[in-house]
């Protein structure tokens, strides 16, 4: 039975969720000139979440490999059965493969290989996820001057230049995990009348 894309998320978070432990997924994050399907946060790193169900083909995944190798931590593709026989030809050997399955009246999921650490994964990349007040928080956090009149490249660069790569992951993660979606329009209002 053909597994569609909206067959698969739901039961895929929850299995995420009870392998990973505490986890934010973030769906249908920009990623570059791509669109990730899924986002995990965890407390140092964001993982990438690429869906090629039944239903998709592989016309789109070597641009979308791309991306995701610049902004993520760690990758993932996940593939409804009719893919799993030759998906791991069509991604690079660090990303993860799990497999979904239809059993019954559940989707089981088989981890085929674990993600490695992205080689090709760029901090100057991943910082630009973030929103100002976000970064604004991290210098709060680290005590660096707040640079008000400046633009955000050059707060991001200056907090690359500033923080070791290894808090950076977890000062990343930690906005993440709180970042509310219904509270970014004030956010950023109060930012702006604050400059």
């Amino acid at each position: 039975m053909t597994l569609y894309d909206r067959d698969i998320r739901e039961p895929l978070f929850l299995w995420l969720e009870e392998k990973y432990g505490m986890v934010r997924i973030i769906e249908e994050k920009q990623t570059g000139k791509a669109r990730a399907d899924a986002v995990m946060v965890t407390v140092d790193e964001l993982i990438g979440i690429e869906i090629k169900s039944d239903a998709d083909t592989y016309t789109r995944l070597e641009n979308q490999v791309k991306y995701y190798d610049w902004y993520y931590d760690r990758n993932y593709v996940v593939v409804g059965t009719s893919h799993a026989q030759h998906i791991a030809e069509h991604v690079p050997a660090w990303w993860g493969i799990i497999t979904a399955e239809r059993e019954a009246d559940r989707i089981d999921f088989y981890e085929m290989r674990q993600p490695q650490v992205n080689p090709k994964r760029k901090m100057k990349r991943k910082i630009t996820l973030l929103w100002r007040p976000e970064l604004v928080r991290i210098q709060k956090r680290n005590h660096l001057p707040a640079y008000k009149e400046k633009a955000k490249k050059f707060v991001q660069e200056r907090i690359l230049a500033k923080i070791p790569e290894e808090q950076l992951h977890r000062e990343i993660s930690r906005e993440l995990f709180e970042r509310d979606y219904t509270l970014i329009e004030a956010e950023l209002e109060e930012y702006r009348q604050r400059k």
